[in-house]
């Protein structure tokens, strides 16, 4: 083990053994506090990283698992810590991460990218926008931004900018303009469905332990829908106007010609995943109706994707994110069940609620907590991290603050996935699209930063209008 990874550990155990020395806040049962202990360091060790996420979980289960047996308190069982992998909320991710891989073993997105590219990319600004739309219709399938924007957008975008002569050294002819695009898009269609950022689902888990609040795979995407589709419009426009590229128009139709003589006739595995993507859409929009769940939704197209043949075991076996989302999803949904069980959030809500006072005006409250939200993510460089940290906090201070429940609880579920626009290290694509070396760090901060400020602003504003309407008809 190295020296690094040596102090981080060192680190982990010390926390949970310092807060242990103290006795436990005043209403907080021993239990609890010790559960505390285990899920803050595992909190640091997620920004740390000195093991996988994966390892650091199974670890901290284990020891959760040991301080419940020797903790006597019956309101809180062993078999609660592994709880969450019975969850749909879990095998929701992982079947959407199966669907993600189809798109990239059939080649569907690649074709859906080049057809875009032939009847919208005459300009560059043109490319911006096919960009925007790629990424939208992809989203609902692929809960990972880096095998969305990082595995299936920016490979077809660079090779795009490369085509026009635009590269690292000449970043200014087009490159530039449309790798910071890239990333910026994948911001927004990341908050507009549930499955389109593994971290959501994660998010929304605790935020209904916390608040008390129900919102299915439809009604996230309704109530995403009108600041998304803004700031999809915008975007790609406001990027053009700040990091204007030296060309402006392109011959679009030589380059989609030649991406799709690559790939050659459309397969029957293509044909095939393309109906059973449309009935998992289709699923997932009417899954009340249907009397089933969206996670029964996404398991079905999962088995037909195997039994049709569109991809194999094996396939989802290589499929490492879905499998390293699984493991340690589960295990943080676990630990959070567990301190709400133990009654953590009931404790710090109540803790609080004496300490804070936004008076009567919870949309004040709203505002306060999402700014902050906001700014925070400048701390993360993964937006799960940020999600285990910070949405139990967020929405418990929400709460006792008096902010409407389902507002605030959709501000902060949405918040996330922009607030990832203000770093070149907010997501896992950030790196390897800023690593392509058209953008500077200077000028991916500044263009990131307004994407999210404009983002916050519709959001607090449009969105804010658009949610109460949504609740005023039972929408939502």
């Amino acid at each position: 083990m190295s020296k690094d990874k040596v102090w981080k550990m060192a680190v982990l155990i010390a926390i949970p053994i310092i807060i242990w020395m103290f006795p436990p806040p005043q209403g907080l049962s021993p239990l609890a506090w010790k559960l505390f202990g285990l899920y803050f360091s595992t909190i640091v060790g997620l920004v740390i990283r000195p093991f996988p996420e994966p390892v650091l979980l199974l670890g901290a289960m284990a020891a959760s698992a040991v301080t419940i047996g020797w903790g006597g308190d019956k309101a809180v069982k062993i078999g609660d810590v592994l709880s969450a992998y019975s969850s749909g909320t879990v095998w929701l991710v992982f079947g959407a991460f199966t669907m993600s891989a189809a798109f990239g073993v059939t080649g569907l997105g690649k074709r859906i990218a080049y057809i875009l590219i032939g009847k919208l990319g005459s300009t560059t600004l043109g490319l911006g926008y096919v960009t925007a739309l790629l990424d939208l219709v992809i989203a609902p399938a692929t809960p990972s931004n880096t095998a969305r924007a990082g595995g299936i957008v920016f490979p077809i975008i660079n090779s795009v900018a490369m085509a026009l002569g635009s590269t690292p050294e000449t970043p200014r002819k087009a490159g530039s303009y449309l790798m910071v695009n890239t990333y910026m898009v994948t911001k927004i269609t990341s908050f507009m469905f549930l499955t389109a950022m593994a971290p959501n689902v994660l998010a929304l888990s605790m935020m209904s332990d916390i608040m008390s609040i129900k919102l299915t795979w439809n009604g996230w995407a309704i109530a995403a829908a009108v600041p998304g589709i803004i700031m999809l419009a915008l975007v790609p426009w406001v990027i053009y106007k700040m990091n204007p590229p030296e060309i402006k128009h392109v011959d679009n139709k030589s380059i989609a010609s030649k991406g799709l003589d690559e790939l050659g006739s459309m397969t029957t595995k293509e044909k095939i995943f393309f109906v059973i993507f449309i009935m998992a859409l289709l699923g997932w929009i009417f899954a009340a109706q249907l009397k089933i769940n969206e996670a029964t939704v996404v398991i079905i197209a999962m088995a037909l994707c195997l039994f049709t043949g569109v991809v194999s075991w094996d396939d989802i076996l290589k499929n490492k994110g879905g499998w390293t989302t699984f493991i340690w999803f589960g295990g943080i949904i676990g630990m959070s069940g567990i301190l709400t069980k133990a009654g953590f959030f009931k404790w710090l809500a109540e803790f609080l609620k004496t300490h804070m006072n936004f008076g009567d005006n919870g949309t004040v409250a709203l505002i306060v907590i999402l700014l902050i939200s906001v700014a925070v993510r400048y701390l993360f460089a993964s937006g799960s991290a940020y999600v285990a940290a910070m949405i139990p906090v967020f929405a418990t201070v929400g709460m006792v603050a008096g902010a409407p429940p389902l507002p605030m609880a959709l501000a902060l579920l949405f918040s996330n996935a922009y607030g990832g626009a203000l770093t070149h290290y907010g997501g896992a694509a950030a790196p390897i699209i800023f690593g392509a070396g058209y953008n500077t760090i200077k000028e991916w901060w500044i263009v990131g930063g307004v994407i999210a400020v404009l983002c916050l602003l519709v959001h607090s504003t449009i969105g804010l209008a658009w949610w109460n309407f949504l609740m005023g008809r039972g929408i939502i």
